[in-house]
């Protein structure tokens, strides 16, 4: 009867003294290569987390007591790039349409926002 041979690269397992002894050849198992399983992002729930999930809106209502120039220097004021022309047509959306997005960002800059807002007198709606 033929014994099966096995190739390895270590000549201390052939040595006589070695741990096999006698100097016999000895099979070596390998393990396969197992690959984790792809890990699929994690659902966030709206509002939670660390502020960079979807863009939250800023609204400002149109209301029977702001003018359109306080208005306008109230954007200019707290929302960084709205100069008080830019303020001035953010206004006239607010008045002809009823409301107007007049920021949209992560929700934590977006809270700021509409608190300065709503603290300086405008008339706001619930962060979208």
């Amino acid at each position: 009867m033929r014994e099966r041979q096995y190739l390895t690269s270590r000549p201390s397992l052939l040595a006589p003294n070695g741990p096999f002894g006698g100097g016999r050849l000895v099979a070596m198992a390998t393990a396969p290569t197992v690959r984790p399983p792809a890990r699929l992002p994690k659902e966030r729930e709206p509002g939670g987390g660390s502020g960079f999930g979807d863009p939250v809106g800023v609204i400002v209502l149109n209301d029977n007591h702001n003018t359109f120039e306080g208005v306008a220097m109230t954007l200019a004021r707290f929302i960084p790039g709205v100069d008080y022309e830019r303020g001035m047509a953010l206004a006239s959306k607010i008045h002809n349409a009823g409301r107007a997005r007049v920021w949209s960002g992560e929700r934590e800059r977006a809270e700021l926002y509409w608190e300065q807002l709503r603290d300086a007198g405008l008339t706001m709606a619930p962060l979208a």
